[in-house]
């Protein structure tokens, strides 16, 4: 009998999150991203729950070749761009368009040897600082692209560093618009200015939405701007669920400790559920005590320090609860129960896009259907 642990992927969730993105900008078309195997979901099993793209973005040249694999025929962006010159012999086979952040790429292009000339995306460094081109190196970059015959169409592109939120009391993307709009005025060519938070924040400014928005965090189930709105405020669903079983009970008395470093010391009576999951699978080490997690689709919160393969859990909340009771490490419980990754990645001090990626690969991972049992029944 396998360990109980276990992910489920909810396509139909990945689904309702896209067209989320897509009516917050109706009149752009949505890059599914799916860097990083689609956010620890997998592309081959996220592909069906997104295909409704208009588009799919990404990092690497491999998963690149696994969408091309799944018969998907219609854009696919690398976003960083090509990191050596014969990338671009695969943009050319798998027909990839791909971001322009740097001199060297347009070098690289510029001796290139193909049939078919590339779509790629200029990128400017609007404020991020991070890849792109300055105000000003931006309008060369795009001169020298123009009169390249390996190039057939330029866009433009930007990428947002505080659409969640504010930055020095104001609008955390108006300085960056700003630099944008005063750039790119006058250039002709597509536009992508929007990332998750961008969409659901600023998407009704359409010089924000532009003709491309990309969506990423929010495709998964995880609200970008967290915590000052949940998945429920923007309506998203959750896309990966983590759960597992209790595998064992222990009556604690009041001054016994529960875990490693005895950083948990009872003040009473208590009883103490044991899960199969700890930091080998992916769960944060760092969680402290009280981290939420769902028992039998209750709410309650962990006991102690994390272990590699166990983690304890306070069982006051759900007394009738046993051996075999169902844990939700996050996403969707029984009974219609819920517990958002971002509320265990803000008790871990991290973020949600952590979590997701960090599931381990020892963790069963398989597509979701109503009402399905874990794998392993206590």
């Amino acid at each position: 009998m396998p360990r109980p642990i276990e992910a489920l992927i909810h396509q139909e969730a990945l689904a309702h999150n896209l067209a989320r993105a897509r009516a917050c900008a109706p009149d752009a078309r949505v890059w599914a991203v799916v860097k990083a195997n689609a956010y620890g979901h997998g592309i081959e099993r996220a592909f069906d729950g997104l295909r409704s793209a208009d588009g799919f973005a990404l990092l690497d040249l491999a998963e690149a070749e696994r969408l091309r694999a799944l018969d998907w025929r219609g854009p696919i962006l690398l976003l960083e761009g090509v990191f050596e010159p014969r990338d671009l012999e695969l943009c050319s086979r798998l027909n990839l368009w791909h971001v322009v952040h740097s001199e060297y790429q347009i070098d690289w292009l510029s001796r290139h040897k193909t049939h078919t000339p590339h779509r790629v995306f200029l990128k400017m460094n609007s404020g991020m600082n991070r890849l792109g081109f300055g105000a000003q190196a931006l309008r060369s970059a795009w001169a020298r692209l123009n009169v390249l015959p390996q190039v057939d169409e330029i866009s433009l592109v930007t990428h947002f560093s505080d659409a969640d939120g504010s930055r020095f009391g104001q609008s955390g993307i108006a300085h960056q618009v700003a630099a944008w709009n005063e750039a790119t005025h006058d250039l002709p060519g597509e536009r992508s200015l929007a990332n998750s938070a961008a969409t659901l924040r600023h998407a009704a400014d359409a010089g924000v939405r532009a003709d491309w928005v990309r969506a990423g965090i929010m495709s998964y189930g995880s609200a970008p701007d967290f915590p000052e709105h949940d998945i429920h405020h923007w309506d998203l669903r959750p896309a990966m669920t983590l759960r597992s079983r209790l595998i064992a009970v222990q009556a604690v008395q009041a001054g016994e400790s529960v875990g490693y470093g005895s950083s948990f010391v009872a003040d009473a009576p208590l009883r103490v559920g044991v899960v199969a999951c700890g930091y080998a699978d992916g769960y944060p080490r760092h969680c402290p005590t009280g981290t939420p997690v769902l028992v039998d689709g209750v709410r309650t919160g962990t006991v102690g320090r994390v272990s590699m393969d166990m983690l304890a859990v306070d069982l006051t909340p759900v007394p009738a609860a046993g051996v075999g009771a169902e844990v939700t490490l996050w996403g969707n419980g029984p009974q219609a129960s819920l517990l958002p990754i971002d509320e265990v990645a803000r008790a871990a001090g991290t973020i949600g896009y952590e979590l997701m990626c960090a599931v381990a690969q020892r963790v069963p991972v398989r597509l979701s259907k109503p009402g399905q049992p874990l794998q392993a029944e206590a």
